[in-house]
């Protein structure tokens, strides 16, 4: 009989496969990590913008070991049960109906749309176990299914207990003030710095490109997974479908709760559970994207942003990894804050926000197709990986473009190596000269300049394994950034902002 497998083998982070050989995290290896490798140090404490968010309650309270105590709420075992918990999730999931409390606590506030309309509450039965949104979309008869059937008795819930608005708004300035803020995303800040280079006049005859740009994808034709003939096309529609999901870049200016900090803090702790669950790096730049598309859509009370993040990733996981961990495994990285049912019917109501629509166009699709200008050097797209994913904590970025900040990744560590020049090589795959990178390069070195506030991101690249990118890009930084017209480096982001 051959020697039995041992419990547990050492897995290989597959985020920098290009350094590295990888091994893939099976389900049977997610289900055997314990719960003191998935503990995760805790982070400062989330401070609320309402007062009523803070009240104390009656009984002991348990600190919670992650993300601090962004949803630490105090549960009180009262002679009559346990209160329950308003949110994302609901618990009305017996037959007998959905039971309506007199009184909500306000920490545990419920996850409520933006548009209200109120409406008398009908008790007909129990609903699918998670908040339906108020804003009804049209369907027709053929994609009506029971994935998106949301519960009308919840919906109304949700209408009853509502918090105070940051802007109040009527329904129709509501409905107003979203088109004005797509129309300028999209035609003030994408379109002066994100549309892609034009092609010249002349083009040579046997390659059909400008003159002086090289032919990267004939030496391809012979692989057939790297689609040499179609890979033109399909970055095309990658341009067209990356401005139909971006974000809302002033989001949290309706949510009552939460500040552009919260949300840093958030995003950081993501990336030490991505790592520490060994996931490609696409999924979290799609996780990043759910959890702003989501939170441009619905206001959030603070208890419940940990719950929205933890899902984002859960449901990111399943899209892109082969086999993505257990949900068990999410519980446990949140300190068993929450309950499985929960995770699950947050993971219907965002989706069905969502529209069911996942459809993210990645950067690390974009910087891949720009570093193959760049022969696929190893240094250059490490370097690379660290800037592109600065993205993802600081909010100044959300107005880009993913295609122009992995460029702007691309060109600023090139500089930092000194690989020569942006040539034309260069922008006809990347998609933008060095006039139009110019903005997100300087927000770039104006992150790094700064004081060191998301210790999980650097730690994450100033290992060996990714070269000490962050290491070296800060050292950088901080001797270059008066060539940016950067002043005052000695504030942070956050008091910038």
């Amino acid at each position: 009989m051959p020697p039995g497998r041992p419990a547990r083998t050492r897995l290989v982070s597959n985020e920098n496969d290009e350094n590295s050989s990888s091994t893939r995290l099976t389900r049977a290896k997610a289900a055997a990590l314990s719960v003191d490798e998935l503990a995760v140090p805790s982070k400062g404490a989330l401070q609320s913008k309402s007062s009523a968010a803070n009240v104390s309650n009656a009984g002991v309270q348990r600190k919670r070991a992650a993300l601090g105590d962004v949803s630490n709420v105090a549960k009180t075992d009262a002679a009559e049960g346990k209160k329950n918990k308003g949110g994302l999730v609901s618990k009305a999931a017996q037959p007998t109906g959905v039971q309506k409390n007199s009184t909500r606590p306000t920490s545990r506030a419920a996850l409520i749309t933006k548009e209200t309309k109120k409406t008398t509450v009908k008790r007909t039965g129990s609903g699918s176990g998670a908040i339906g949104a108020t804003q009804k979309r049209q369907t027709s008869s053929t994609t009506t299914s029971a994935a998106t059937s949301i519960s009308k008795e919840e919906e109304e819930l949700v209408e009853d207990s509502e918090p105070a608005r940051k802007k109040p708004q009527t329904a129709d300035a509501q409905r107003r003030l979203r088109a004005e803020a797509v129309t300028e995303k999209v035609t003030k800040q994408a379109s002066p710095v994100a549309e892609p280079v034009e092609e010249p006049a002349e083009l040579d005859p046997e390659t059909g490109l400008p003159i002086g740009v090289k032919d990267l994808d004939s030496e391809d034709h012979d692989d057939p997974f790297m689609v040499a003939e179609y890979a033109v096309e399909i970055f095309e529609y990658l341009r067209e479908l990356e401005v139909k999901t971006i974000p809302n870049a002033e989001y949290m200016s309706y949510q009552d709760e939460l500040e552009w900090k919260m949300r840093g803090i958030l995003v950081d702790w993501l990336v030490e559970v991505h790592t520490r669950f060994h996931l490609l790096p696409e999924t979290l730049y799609l996780a990043v994207n759910i959890i702003d598309r989501f939170l441009s859509e619905k206001v959030v009370p603070l208890a419940r942003l940990q719950l929205v993040g933890i899902t984002a990733m859960f449901i990111a996981s399943k899209y892109e990894e082969v086999l993505s961990p257990h949900v068990e495994n999410f519980k446990r990285i949140a300190d068993d804050e929450y309950k499985e049912s929960e995770i699950l019917s947050a993971e219907r109501f965002i989706l069905s926000t969502l529209d069911y629509d996942l459809s993210y166009p990645n950067p690390m699709n974009f910087l891949r197709r720009v570093s193959k200008a760049d022969n696929y050097d190893d240094q250059t797209r490490t370097i690379g990986k660290y800037l592109m994913e600065i993205s993802l904590l600081d909010h100044r970025f959300l107005s880009y473009r993913p295609s122009q900040v992995a460029a702007a990744a691309m060109y600023l560590a090139r500089l930092m190596l000194h690989r020569g020049e942006w040539d034309a090589t260069f922008a006809h795959y990347a998609g933008y000269t060095e006039d139009e990178l110019e903005p997100v390069v300087a927000l770039m070195v104006d992150y790094l300049a700064r004081p060191l506030i998301h210790e999980a991101f650097f730690k994450k690249y100033a290992c060996k394994k990714f070269l000490k990118a962050s290491i070296l890009a800060r050292q950088w930084a901080k001797k270059n950034a008066h060539c940016f017209g950067i002043e005052d480096v000695e504030l942070t982001i956050d008091q910038i902002s």
